[in-house]
């Protein structure tokens, strides 16, 4: 049986495309509801360093593709492998966006493979949240930082 190889995530959001697309290119607002740090907004064929401290991890994010308000695609290096990742906005109206984010490109094999599906889609999904809680609400509902916070990791690997 052929495993799904494409994880994707969408949300609407209650804010113009252009605002949804910035949200994304410009890391000042992406570590609203993102990772804590960045090297640089992102630019066609530029290499930036995202970085979620609380958890000492990084990836690296190329945009191989840029067309405002419409659409990201980007080459995402993160966990030892290299992926692709797309972010498609479709302006509903002037104030409405649907965001629709479709990873894809995994190389892992069963259950790894499995759990890297399994990771991206549960992360895509909280990034979406979280987008949706700033934009909307001018709000940071740390969905990141909560999904592990270091007593619940300390817990586990005690067990």
């Amino acid at each position: 049986m052929e495993m799904i190889k494409e994880v994707s995530a969408q949300m609407t959001i209650r804010r113009p495309a252009s605002e949804v697309y910035q949200a994304f290119i410009n890391p000042e607002i992406t570590k609203q509801f993102w990772f804590t740090d960045s090297t640089g907004p992102l630019e066609l064929n530029k290499t930036v360093t995202w970085e979620w401290k609380m958890y000492g991890v990084s990836a690296e994010a190329t945009a191989l593709e840029l067309i405002p308000d419409e659409l990201i695609k980007m080459k995402w290096v993160g966990g030892g492998s290299e992926t692709t990742v797309e972010f498609h906005f479709i302006s509903i109206s002037p104030s409405v966006t649907y965001l629709s984010i479709k990873h894809y490109g995994f190389d892992q094999k069963g259950k790894e493979l499995q759990t890297a599906i399994i990771d991206s889609n549960g992360g895509f999904n909280m990034v979406l949240a979280g987008c949706k809680a700033w934009l909307e609400q001018g709000i940071n509902i740390n969905l990141i930082v909560d999904k592990y916070p270091k007593d619940v990791a300390e817990y586990y690997s005690r067990s």
